[in-house]
């Protein structure tokens, strides 16, 4: 399938003007067709597919790209399709057609789906094959039931009318393990999770997302800031009994406001793994 099918003429050029007329058409149409969260719709991803198609370049990379996002944010195999033919039929009316463009999974090249579709699954596949909920040394979630715990929150939040960071913020928990191997860093990963798990002892998420970073999914409520008080008093206690794990220091405790959307909480977790302490 050749790209001159997916970009006509009348989509190519490199103005500002051309990207935002295609993305905001693409858009509409897709948010026409059933894409469920208007917020989510817009990542990275979609930028380098439009400017794939005004260039009149072969697509098939930034829709790789494009179904890889839609997975890592929990997207639905059948919206990220759906999502794909509206581009298509965007592309393929007259660029001032007027109404609504109506996209039709059936009517959309083969090879744009599948190409999209395999790039999802593969996704799919890896997080299958580290499905397994809790951290082995800690015993707290890992990133992957962060994620789908986020994404539950941030339906909830749409379905009731309300943002998500307004009633939800994420305790950060850094430690030091820069100074410390073996045993020593083990107990003193073990002892951080013993503290979150008797500092929110209400239900709340608690999560392990790098080698020394913590997270707990936890509720403004008025026992938010008594509880990350009691964190960092626990956690200076229990690491000074051992001459080693003094070595640890004070762990970093701090609150991180959510995004406005679940994509950029997903982004968000990932920065705060990569970067302890940022």
């Amino acid at each position: 399938m050749g790209t001159r099918e997916v970009s006509p003429q009348s989509w190519r050029g490199d103005s500002a003007r051309a990207f935002h007329a295609l993305r905001s058409r693409w858009r509409t149409a897709s948010l026409a067709s059933g894409w469920p969260f208007p917020t989510d719709w817009a990542v990275a991803e979609v930028d380098l597919v439009c400017e794939a198609v005004l260039a009149g370049t072969d697509p098939d990379q930034a829709l790789v790209e494009l179904g890889r996002a839609r997975a890592r944010a929990g997207s639905g195999l059948g919206e990220t399709l759906q999502d794909v033919a509206a581009l298509h039929a965007v592309l393929t009316v007259p660029e001032d057609h007027d109404g609504l463009v109506s996209a039709d999974p059936d009517a959309t090249p083969a090879r744009l789906l599948r190409v999209t579709a395999m790039a999802w699954s593969d996704v799919l596949v890896q997080q299958l094959a580290q499905s397994e909920v809790r951290d082995g040394l800690t015993g707290l979630n890992n990133t992957a039931y962060l994620r789908a715990r986020l994404r539950e929150i941030y339906r909830a939040a749409a379905a009731g009318g309300f943002e998500a960071r307004s009633r939800y913020v994420l305790v950060v928990v850094d430690a030091d393990l820069g100074h410390t191997t073996g045993w020593s860093r083990l107990a003193a990963m073990v002892l951080l999770a013993d503290v979150l798990h008797t500092a929110f002892d209400g239900g709340q998420t608690l999560a392990t997302i790098g080698p020394a970073t913590m997270v707990v999914l936890a509720q403004r409520d008025g026992r938010l800031s008594e509880r990350t008080a009691a964190t960092r008093w626990l956690t200076t206690e229990r690491l000074g009994v051992d001459p080693q794990l003094r070595q640890v220091g004070v762990p970093s405790v701090r609150l991180e406001p959510l995004p406005a959307t679940h994509e950029n909480a997903c982004r968000l977790v990932a920065e705060l793994a990569r970067t302890p302490g940022h």
